[in-house]
């Protein structure tokens, strides 16, 4: 019987009486069930100003946890930043404090601060991994590991290396002699490194023919990035679908091919894309719209893009609010389920229709509507209908160690 007979009989013998609840039927029919937290990734919640806020945005939607942002507040990124911790006077005592409001509050959390760590001003890349180090520290002081407390960051990438011979190798290259000193010392203070897959193809210029800028961007990249370690363990990633699927590949299958066992988080984003866009039919899906003399566009009849972020014709959604998306949400879960996934899912709201109104009502019913439409696959079916289970979320511990000196990649050797 393939899947639309099944659930065709399904229906009919639920119409019929036959799912009562505890009866065989409903018994046979019901799926393993799953328990995975889900997250808010706490970019979208910029204005709030403490971490207590965003623990009570998060417990508002339903969900169990927060990817905390906790960017430099004089990062020269404009997009997506927020800062929810006081990371350069972060101690023992502050630890304590979150760890506290987390096991009161029932929630769990993670850091994360995604800059260009290899690319860019070479000054800036050091200013870029020395916040990353005092992220490291913070992830140490709340548990690391113990409380699955993980660090997320970007790489990056050089794109003045790029441009020369070779140019995607020797990045490889440069993730290496840059990450390899940070990677021993999170592995040290036992805290793992989550690295996500955004290309982050708004960080090149219009002028640029080329888009790519951060080394995970796909998966051929974060498996070189493994092999060319000598020490990968405290390496792991978190994948967003959404970036692949701009990019026309199915999520499901990259889930299929990685190494599964380095998958730590996975953002629930979504991507809605125009193939039939008048820009898609002049400049292609091939390479990202080109910058051109407007005059000249406008004699030939051509589109141009109106920013860096408006080149390769999608817009990003959160799956289940206000319509649908280009990603097979039920194949993607089903996958991941089927493989054994347990770690948190995390919601980043980047929906333009949701946090980029601007508007913080538009913003929470994303995430509430986002948090409905994931919980049939990754929650157990109960009484009230889909519910995580709190009962085997255990206290995160408290720290037990002294506070930590703040450390500098000059000082890492």
């Amino acid at each position: 019987m393939n899947r639309r007979d099944f659930f065709k009989s399904a229906a009919a013998l639920a119409a019929a009486g036959a799912f009562t609840p505890g009866s065989a039927l409903a018994r046979q029919a019901k799926p393993k069930p799953r328990n995975n937290q889900i997250w808010l990734m706490s970019s979208a919640l910029a204005a709030d100003r403490n971490f207590e806020t965003v623990v009570a945005r998060a417990k508002s939607v339903g969900a169990q946890g927060l990817e905390l942002c906790v960017f430099r507040r004089d990062t020269d990124r404009q997009d997506h930043v927020a800062t929810h911790l006081d990371y350069e006077n972060f101690s023992i005592d502050d630890a304590r404090r979150v760890i506290d409001i987390c096991n009161r509050e029932g929630v769990r959390m993670s850091v994360g601060a995604y800059d260009n760590l290899i690319g860019g001003k070479p000054e800036l890349q050091i200013v870029n991994q020395n916040h990353i180090l005092k992220l490291v520290r913070i992830a140490a002081l709340l548990g690391g590991d113990a409380n699955d407390v993980v660090c997320g960051t970007f790489v990056g990438y050089d794109v003045a290396l790029s441009n020369e011979e070779n140019g995607f190798e020797k990045n490889l290259m440069k993730f290496k002699k840059v990450f390899t000193p940070i990677l021993k010392y999170a592995k040290d203070l036992g805290v793992t490194l989550c690295v996500e897959n955004c290309p982050m193809e708004g960080w090149r210029p219009l002028s640029s023919t080329d888009c790519y800028c951060n080394l995970p961007g796909c998966l051929a990249a974060r498996k070189l990035m493994y092999a060319v370690l000598d020490d990968d363990s405290a390496l792991q990633e978190t994948y967003d679908p959404s970036h692949d699927i701009w990019q026309h590949i199915d999520p499901s299958a990259v889930i299929e091919a990685m190494d599964f066992k380095k998958l730590r988080r996975v953002h629930i984003k979504g991507t809605r894309n125009f193939p039939g866009e008048t820009e898609a039919v002049h400049w292609g899906r091939l390479f990202p719209m080109q910058s051109v003399d407007p005059v000249l566009a406008k004699k030939a009849g051509v589109p141009l893009p109106a920013n860096e972020w408006d080149r390769l014709n999608y817009e990003p959604r959160l799956p289940g609010f206000g319509g649908s998306d280009s990603c097979d949400w039920t194949k993607f879960l089903e996958t991941l389920m089927v493989k054994g996934y347990s770690n948190p899912f995390v919601i980043e709201n980047e929906g333009c229709n949701s946090s980029h109104t601007g508007n913080l009502g538009a913003t929470m019913q994303g995430f509430r509507a986002t948090v409905l439409n994931t919980a049939p696959a990754v929650w157990p079916l109960g009484s009230n209908g889909y519910a995580f289970d709190p009962s085997g979320m255990k206290p995160m511990k408290e720290p037990s160690g002294k506070n930590l000196p703040v450390m500098t990649v000059d000082r890492l050797g």
